[in-house]
């Protein structure tokens, strides 16, 4: 059992280790925290925190450094997190605010998550299990080239460039307009895709192969948008942080670009009493990520269930202030994405 005292020393150890990233001896916790107490009496609350394995000595006659074990210990016992500063929260504010639709909201989100928290950033696209069809429009670009823009009533939007055999007049483009939207809005994607395909039989028949290539790429669309895709920046503060991974990054790097194996990571975790899941070190190993964290909470955007934002990075680092920033960016996109 782990004393009050012993859980105030692990606290200090870890904070001290994370800004400096040299093992933390009893002198240095003496000299620059307010214990009370003796270097010898931190010495054996530093002892019974390495018998628990909440420390370890990285080689002999040195000081301590935190385990996965003891780093899940500190986030378990955080009483609150740090709140963020005024500016941070007006930056969050005026920088996502600017957005244009989806697509950049969530772009923009991963770059300003990840220089709150020198990490990884990622976000997971809303789901479109319940994402129905707004509107869907043609454009067109020459006779023989439309641009077709599929919108969803989550702020998605997709656009695709398709190549026809034949000119394609306005008045037909036009009753293909009304043909697609009448067919589909407002319904789920799933069912979009569904009714779709029957529109060319409601065409005649020496038109029916020149919209064929038409709906077949509009079907395309929807199927894309039914797959469930992240958005990622700040690899480079991996780089940077090379030297807290014990072998090569690689591993690291490769792991990160799969986007089933986060996606898989995101849906296993459960938030904690701060709305915050966090995932630690060897906990993330079956998904060759053992040398790392990862911190996400969920948004929701208007017509979709929960999705999740979040951050990656080394073991060593600032949990307090990465488990804040998470949190209050998806609270922002949550409220932006809900007005839209």
């Amino acid at each position: 059992m782990v004393s009050d005292r012993s859980l105030e020393v692990l606290r200090v150890i870890v904070q001290d280790y994370v800004a400096s990233r040299e093992p933390v001896g009893s002198k240095r916790i003496v000299e620059r925290h307010a214990f009370g107490v003796s270097a010898a009496t931190i010495r054996n609350d530093m002892a019974a925190l390495e018998e628990e394995e909440l420390i370890a000595a990285p080689h002999t006659s040195s000081g301590r450094v935190p385990t996965d074990k003891g780093y899940r210990m500190f986030v378990d016992h955080l009483a609150d997190l740090r709140p963020l500063s005024h500016a941070q929260r007006k930056a969050i504010e005026v920088f996502l605010g600017q957005s244009a639709d989806l697509d950049d909201v969530l772009s923009r989100t991963v770059r300003l998550l990840s220089q709150l928290t020198h990490q990884v950033a990622l976000v997971q696209y809303p789901p479109v299990s319940r994402s129905r069809v707004r509107h869907i429009e043609f454009v067109p670009l020459t006779p023989r080239r439309l641009l077709s823009v599929l919108i969803t009533d989550t702020g998605a939007v997709e656009q695709r460039v398709i190549e026809v055999h034949a000119d394609i007049d306005d008045l037909l483009l036009g009753d293909l307009r009304g043909a697609v939207n009448g067919a589909v809005q407002g319904l789920h994607l799933a069912d979009a895709a569904v009714e779709l395909r029957q529109t060319p039989n409601g065409f005649a028949e020496h038109h029916r192969d020149l919209i064929a290539p038409v709906v077949n790429t509009l079907v395309e669309q929807i199927e894309a948008n039914r797959q469930d895709k992240l958005v990622m920046a700040g690899t480079a503060n991996l780089v940077r942080t090379e030297h807290d991974f014990s072998g090569s990054i690689y591993p690291v790097l490769e792991a990160v670009e799969e986007q089933v194996v986060l996606l898989k990571l995101f849906g296993e975790m459960a938030a904690d009493q701060h709305g915050v899941s966090v995932s630690i070190g060897r906990e993330n190993a079956p998904f060759g990520l053992g040398e790392t964290s990862v911190l996400t909470s969920g948004y929701t955007a208007a017509g979709s269930s929960s999705a999740r934002l979040g951050v990656l990075g080394p073991t060593r680092m600032d949990y307090s202030n990465n488990m804040a920033a998470v949190r209050a960016v998806a609270r922002y996109l949550s409220r932006l994405l809900g007005e839209n």
